[in-house]
C-alpha cells in the first residue's frame, strides 16, 4: 500500500511541474511575453528536469518489476488519469478564460472506464 500511495502521490507531483513546463507560459503571459521562445523552451527544460525527478521514482516504486503493485499498463492509466486531473486544475485556477464543458466531464468519465477495464482480471 504504501509503494501504491508514494508511487500515486509522486505521479501527482511530477504532473504538476510537467503542466507548469508545458502551459505556465501561456497562463503567465505577462511574465514571459518579452522573453523569446528559446527563452520559454530553456525555461521550460529546468521545469520538466523537476518533472523527470519525481516520474522516475513513481513508476520505479510503482512498477511490479521493481516489487510495486502496478503493471505497466496500470501505470500509464493512472499517470494520464493524473495529467488530465492536474490539468483540470490548472485551468480552472489559472486559466479562467476557457470553461469545463459537458464533452470534457464525458472525456474524464471515458478514462475511468479506461481504469476499469486496465485494472479488470
Amino acid at each position: 500500500m504504501f509503494r501504491a500511495l508514494s508511487s500515486i502521490s509522486l505521479l501527482v507531483i511530477s504532473n504538476t511541474f510537467m503542466t507548469l513546463a508545458w502551459y505556465g507560459q501561456i497562463a503567465f503571459k505577462s511574465k514571459f511575453e518579452k522573453l523569446g521562445l528559446v527563452a520559454i523552451v530553456l525555461i521550460s527544460w529546468c521545469i520538466a528536469l523537476a518533472e523527470y525527478s519525481f516520474m522516475v521514482p513513481a513508476n520505479r516504486l510503482g512498477s511490479a518489476a521493481f516489487g510495486g503493485p502496478f503493471t505497466l499498463w496500470q501505470l500509464k492509466v493512472i499517470q494520464e488519469v493524473i495529467s488530465l486531473s492536474v490539468f483540470t486544475l490548472f485551468m480552472l485556477v489559472c486559466m479562467r478564460s476557457e470553461a469545463l464543458r459537458w464533452n470534457h466531464i464525458a472525456g474524464f468519465a471515458c478514462l475511468i472506464l479506461a481504469v476499469y477495464f486496465i485494472f479488470k482480471r
